[in-house]
Formats: C-alpha cells, structure tokens, sequence
C-alpha cells in the first residue's frame, strides 16, 4: 500500500480548517446524484495556475457556449476531509468513478486520491498508459501486485477522454470515449469498506513530486456501478446533444454574477 506515514498532524491540519464547509447541491436529478469532486474541492480560476478554457466541445447543440474545462497549467495542491464528499453516508461498495479529462502527454499521475487516516491510499485514479486502478479495502485487499491495470489504452496521449470505471463486487470495468476496454478482477474482501475519514487529494498523491498538468472539465462520483456505462449520454453526450449537468459553467455564471454585484454595490 502507499502509505504517508508521517501525515497525521497534515490530516488534522486539513480537517480542523475544512471541517465547516458546506456540501454541494446537484443542479439534475440522476439515478443516483453526484458526488461533484470539482465542485467540493472548490477548484477556481481564482487559484493561482488555474484557468478557465474550453472544454470536450467547443460547440455544443442547445446552447452557444463552448464547453468549459479548469487548465492546470502549474503545481498545485488541493485537498479536502473526505467527509465533505460524504457528510451522512459511507462510501458505497458499489460505484462508478468517471471524469473527462486532457492530460499533457506522456503524464503518469494520479488526478485523484483518497487517503484514510493513516495515510494509506485507498482509491486512485491514474492518468498514464496502461493505467492502474488503485482500491484498498480496510483489510488492505487487493495488495499493491493485483491492483488492476488496463494495458489496452492510453490515458495520456495529449487528447481529451471521457473516462469511467465501474467497480461492481468483485471486478472494475473500464469505459474511455464511450467504448468498454476491459473488465478486470478486483480481488478485495467480499464486505469491502473504504474511511471517510481521511482526506481526498487532486492531481498527486502525498509525498510524490509528479502533479497533475492539463484540462478537467469533470470528475464525479456515483453511488451506482452502471452510471459508468452510461457515462457518455447522461453526464457528458457528444457534442451534437446538450450537456445535462455542467458544475463549472454554473460555477462560473456564479462568480461573474457575485463580482458584478460586488461592482454594483461599490457604485
């Protein structure tokens, strides 16, 4: 396992400062509504390195606005207490993991982790050739050596990619641009937990030098296993269909509104 062992004062740290932020409200109704990492983790263009860029489409049918992605164009860190992505609830055993992304080519990083309170990484995303998908469960199954890996694709080759997994009892499906790649064993215990009570990191993990570089334009979790197939027609269609949930475009309409009124109010 990948564990921060000296990470315990930078969890109560995270979680002292984070612990009265508020959770997101979903703007659809879905089977099941997402968890929106973007949004809790409050990623902005306000941030320095951050910008804001055109998306998957940049034209889109049903509206004239490109399609809106965060560029992260320098090292930044960006954490928050996973309870803020479940504030009433466990994480699900069952659940698909889906974002739509561009990575600089020839990356090798995790866009997202997940840490229990140990510092023992428990779920990762990995954007690479031949990526890995990193779970653990509470009595650390599967080890490191039976991580599943999907040698079929590359996940970093300079090109936007939808990309879901589905991770289902004892297997995890891939999905990238629509098309299924593999399924694969994941040999966790058969009453897996995954603690709430770590941290969630974007773009790293603790400890390693490589960060994330590129475009998101979105990163969900849904306590379903079949939202991942379905990745490409009810979270982000092809370009001739309307986006039915877009968090940073709503984001953005926010913050101009909010500095517009600020602007007003000084007038």
């Amino acid at each position: 396992a990948r564990t921060c062992r000296n990470c315990h004062k930078y969890f109560l740290a995270l979680l002292q400062k984070k612990e009265n932020h508020g959770s997101p409200v979903a703007l659809f109704v879905f089977t099941a509504d997402p968890i929106d990492i973007l949004k809790i983790l409050e990623l902005s263009e306000d941030m320095e390195g951050v910008s804001l860029e055109a998306g998957l489409c940049t034209s889109r049918t049903g509206r004239k606005e490109t399609d809106l992605s965060f560029k992260i164009n320098r090292k930044i860190q960006v954490s928050v207490p996973t309870k803020q992505l479940f504030p009433d609830t466990p994480f699900p055993a069952n659940f698909s993991l889906m974002t739509t992304v561009k990575a600089v080519k020839g990356s090798q990083v995790f866009l997202f982790s997940m840490y229990d309170t140990q510092g023992t990484q428990q779920l990762g995303l990995e954007v690479a050739r031949s990526p890995v998908f990193l779970y653990e469960d509470h009595k650390g199954q599967p080890t490191p050596e039976f991580y599943p890996t999907f040698r079929k694709v590359n996940l970093a080759d300079g090109k936007w990619h939808r990309v879901a997994y589905s991770v289902e009892g004892q297997s995890v499906t891939l999905y990238v641009d629509c098309e299924k790649v593999d399924t694969l064993d994941l040999l966790r215990g058969f009453d897996p937990h995954i603690s709430t009570d770590g941290v969630t990191v974007f773009g790293t993990r603790l400890l390693d030098e490589d960060v994330f570089e590129g475009e998101i334009q979105q990163l969900l979790i849904v306590d379903e296993p079949g939202a991942a197939e379905t990745y490409c027609q009810n979270y982000i269609p092809d370009c001739d269909a309307p986006l039915p949930y877009d968090s940073i475009l709503a984001e953005a309409v926010e913050v101009s509104s909010s500095k517009s009124n600020r602007k007003c109010s000084k007038e």
